[in-house]
């Protein structure tokens, strides 16, 4: 007998796509638009749910998954930050983050199931890498997000759980399918890396319009490979050039992501290293005061030293701003919420 192949899931296809599987499974082409609607807009979760369907033809694909994941955590702070772990078909958990302000709400999404990276001062790299996210997993995080918000996500960025340009393939993807079918701007996303060897280049190729976010977290060789072990396979200098070859080939500045960990990397002579690298580049450094994590002693740096910080790349006519921190009180930093809850309450 031959082997049964489950139906991949619906959620991420693009209109022309779902066009097509509907004329395979003997429906006009105009519910295509239809489903689309259903799935991008109303938000199904089966196909059973869509009412424009004959309940006929939905009992012959009820079987087809939409991709939707399930709630498994919710923490709420009181800025208004709440944080989500959500349980994937597979069993595994992941998290997200809706964070609103006045005028924008922001979504930051994982692309993998933990990370291989394993940055020191990272909760989600202490809990090792199962695997990456596929195209609809992390749609689906967005999606999660403006429901339970009831409100329009208007920004994104990738810098949830795992390294993006590890998992470039499912990141484009679901960049394509949050412009297209969610209707985001491509400019109103950012996809961080700690830096992978010729994936930068890669990313360039794509001119997507995004924003590139790089976390370099130390301004010398020697610190950075004490935060992020794979800097002993790719120099400071060395990913700094494929930055600057990035900002040549797209015309767009990038970001440099810099937690700030007391006595370690926030001294006054860092700030001047950092400035010294960063001179004459098309950037913007956004500063990041740590968020402690029990596993590790890292402090955060006090508000002083970091204005300090801040006023030492300025004095050296680096564009700089500090990142407000939002929901400490529901574990904000990456992996924290997972690692504490997942075998709480699995």
């Amino acid at each position: 007998m031959p082997i049964a192949v489950a139906s991949p899931p619906l959620l991420g296809a693009s209109l022309a796509e779902l066009t097509e599987w509907v004329k395979q499974h003997q429906q006009p082409a105009y519910r295509g638009q239809q489903l689309h609607q259903w799935i991008y807009q109303k938000g199904v979760r089966s196909l059973d749910e869509i009412s424009v369907f004959s309940k006929q033809w939905r009992s012959t694909v009820a079987d087809v998954p939409i991709g939707r994941s399930m709630l498994h955590y919710r923490a709420a702070a009181p800025d208004g930050t709440v944080k989500f772990l959500l349980r994937l078909a597979d069993g595994q958990i992941i998290e997200t983050v809706g964070i609103p302000t006045e005028k924008r709400l922001t979504v930051c999404v994982s692309s993998q199931v933990g990370c291989p990276m394993g940055c020191d001062f990272c909760a989600t790299g202490k809990g090792g890498f199962l695997r990456n996210l596929e195209r609809h997993e992390i749609v689906d995080q967005v999606l999660t997000v403006q429901e339970d918000f009831q409100q329009r996500v208007s920004n994104i960025v990738f810098m949830g759980m795992g390294e993006p340009l590890l998992n470039v393939d499912n990141v484009l993807g679901a960049v394509r399918s949050l412009n297209e079918d969610v209707g985001i701007g491509k400019r109103a996303m950012t996809i961080s890396t700690v830096g992978i060897p010729g994936r930068i280049r890669r990313l360039a190729a794509h001119q997507l319009q995004t924003t590139l976010a790089v976390s370099l977290h130390a301004s010398n060789q020697a610190v950075r490979e004490q935060l992020i072990p794979s800097a002993r396979q790719y120099p400071l200098q060395d990913l700094l050039a494929e930055c600057r070859e990035y900002v040549q080939l797209t015309g767009r500045r990038v970001t440099f992501e810099y937690i700030l960990l007391g006595g370690l990397n926030d001294c006054p002579e860092h700030a001047v290293e950092l400035a010294e690298h960063l001179r004459g580049f098309q950037s913007h450094v956004n500063l990041i005061p740590y968020n402690p994590i029990s596993e590790v002693d890292y402090q955060r740096p006090s508000p002083q030293r970091i204005q300090a910080f801040l006023h030492g790349l300025k004095q050296h006519h680096i564009a700089a701003s500090v990142r407000r921190s939002r929901g400490l009180e529901a574990d904000a930093a990456c992996g924290q919420l997972r690692a504490k809850k997942v075998g709480a309450i699995a």
